[in-house]
């Protein structure tokens, strides 16, 4: 299981990206994936919040002043981007702790985020990153699954 933080506040080791302002934190053991996620959720039109350090403050997410921006690209190096300097974490995706079919619901003890538990590569990640965030603010509709029970807040 990852874990973030014992509080609601303060700088835990994840990457954040926002879709309209609205977050997903991408967390994960180190080398897991986190920054590659991010860049490919940035790729399909998302927007960089903070890579390697997010600091937390409730359900809102944001980049340490001095990493605000940047975001290592492994092979490549480490790049500066346009950034969202906050952004309320509606989804977090914990990597690398399994993939069921059909989850439990499941909310991040830390921000009240709807958790889903996902392996780095799969395919469709990003499809499917997109379709839970979309659910988690009312485009779609949870039947079933970790988002089951999500009450518009």
């Amino acid at each position: 299981m990852s874990v973030l933080s014992a509080s609601s506040e303060g700088s835990v080791h994840a990457s954040c990206v926002a879709w309209n302002g609205e977050g997903v934190l991408i967390s994960g053991p180190s080398g897991s994936g986190k920054s590659e996620l991010a860049l490919r959720l940035m790729d399909a039109g998302f927007d960089l919040v903070a890579d390697d350090r997010v600091m937390l403050d409730g359900t809102l997410a944001s980049a340490p002043e001095r990493l605000a921006g940047l975001i290592e690209v492994r092979g490549v190096g480490i790049l500066r981007t346009p950034f969202v300097i906050n952004a309320r974490v509606r989804l977090r995706v914990c990597l690398g702790e399994g993939q069921p079919r059909l989850p439990e619901p499941c909310r991040d003890p830390w921000t009240g985020a709807v958790m889903l538990r996902l392996e780095p590569g799969f395919p469709g990640m990003v499809a499917r990153i997109r379709a839970a965030l979309k659910a988690c603010c009312g485009v779609y509709g949870w039947v079933a699954g970790a988002g089951e029970n999500v009450a518009e807040t």
